[in-house]
């Protein structure tokens, strides 16, 4: 184990960040027996609060050598044991808080801004033996059937890491114990826990791939039953598929970075092979989410195909109702001036004038009745031939 190097004091000529401006806490830590007072409720934001350490344990050779009660306690026992090793887990923690851990562990500030502020993109970096690393967790809600992603930071030093959780994925806990139940792993130091947690994190991303691949088969049968509600599915599934893949794709960057550091780090060769299979399940899960986007593209795409088609055959369908329709219309109109005609006739020789022509014709009546039916017979030819009738 490397042996535990002095933490140099923040000066002010540091400070140029707003994680720099808030004072470090003066005078000794407070002993371990000693009771915490109670919490004020008027505590502002940025003090501290036990709430936020999830869990805080020294380890020496891979074995729980103590479980400190508070931040302060850590760091003097960790002081205490220069060869040991503080696993410290923080879940949304104050800004105190994490300028305590900056002071003690000599945090770089700008990976510390980093951890102060959530919605950070995957990523590695190496401050001088410290190494930053931001990780994308999800899980699948069976409930609502969406993808739930959350965000972990984790610092790692020669004899400590410090994960910075701000959701409620991943849980740590069952990492912790894990490696509590392999000592032989956990006493390999802080890389192995670094190991563990992205172990952990891919691990997770397996449930996920499982729960998007059982939407996109019901997805396909909505399209083919032509449910409405289909394409805003659809659209809400790319997205999230959009964010697993910027959660996934930077990690195969990362791991092959870590893995092109083995030689000069002297990474250990159990390690060495845990990291490789933990690569290798990161570009498996990278290239079924690719495949997702692609499978969700095409699936739009032939849902738009058939909706036109079923637009297509609507509008088909009323223009042949509509053709119908005038063909009725036709027909009734037809029939309609063929008895105009004689109605015509009709009524104005039944207006019974005393000076109406031809009204003492005797041959008025059956003129009356022929004019009548030529015009009747001829209105009937003439639509005939139209196609009216």
């Amino acid at each position: 184990m490397t042996e535990r190097r002095a933490r140099p004091e923040p000066t002010a000529s540091t400070r140029k960040h707003a994680w720099r401006r808030s004072p470090r806490p003066s005078g000794p830590p407070p002993a371990a027996d000693t009771p915490a007072p109670p919490k004020d409720p008027t505590t502002t934001p940025e003090s501290p609060s036990a709430d936020s350490v999830v869990e805080a344990a020294l380890y020496r050779d891979g074995v729980r050598v103590a479980t400190p009660a508070s931040l302060a306690d850590t760091f003097r026992q960790l002081r205490d044991q220069p060869d040991g090793m503080a696993w410290i887990g923080l879940a949304r923690p104050t800004e105190a808080e994490l300028l305590s851990l900056a002071a003690e562990f000599d945090l770089h500030e700008l990976a510390l801004e980093d951890a102060m502020e959530a919605h950070q993109r995957p990523k590695l970096e190496r401050y001088g033996r410290t190494l930053f690393v931001v990780l994308r967790a999800a899980r699948y809600l069976d409930a609502p059937e969406e993808v739930d992603f959350g965000e972990l930071h984790v610092f790692v030093g020669p004899d400590f890491v410090i994960t910075v959780r701000h959701s409620a994925a991943p849980d740590l806990s069952g990492v912790r114990r894990r490696m509590e139940e392999t000592p032989d792993l956990l006493k390999l130091g802080p890389e192995a826990v670094l190991y563990a947690i992205l172990d952990a994190v891919v691990d997770g991303y397996a449930p996920v791939v499982s729960g998007v691949q059982n939407d996109i088969d019901e997805i396909e049968t909505e399209v083919f039953r032509g449910d409405p509600e289909v394409s805003r599915r659809i659209y809400e599934l790319s997205r999230e598929m959009v964010e697993f893949q910027r959660a996934t794709r930077p990690l195969v960057g990362m791991l092959h970075s870590l893995m092109a550091g083995f030689a000069k780090y002297g990474t250990d060769e159990e390690l060495q092979r845990y990291l490789r299979d933990v690569a290798d399940h990161v570009t498996h899960t990278s290239e079924r989410v690719d495949s997702f986007r692609q499978a969700l593209a095409d699936i739009l795409t032939v849902n738009a195909t058939l909706v036109t088609q079923q637009q297509n055959a609507e509008m088909r369908a009323l223009a042949e109702a509509g053709f119908e329709q005038n063909e009725e219309i036709k027909k009734i109109s037809s029939w309609a001036a063929i008895l105009f005609a004689p109605t015509l006739v009709g009524t104005i020789y039944g207006m019974n004038f005393e000076t109406m022509p031809e009204l003492k014709w005797a041959a008025g009546y059956p003129f009356a009745i022929l004019l009548m039916a030529v015009v009747c017979v001829s209105l009937y030819f003439i639509f005939k031939r139209r196609d009216w009738l």
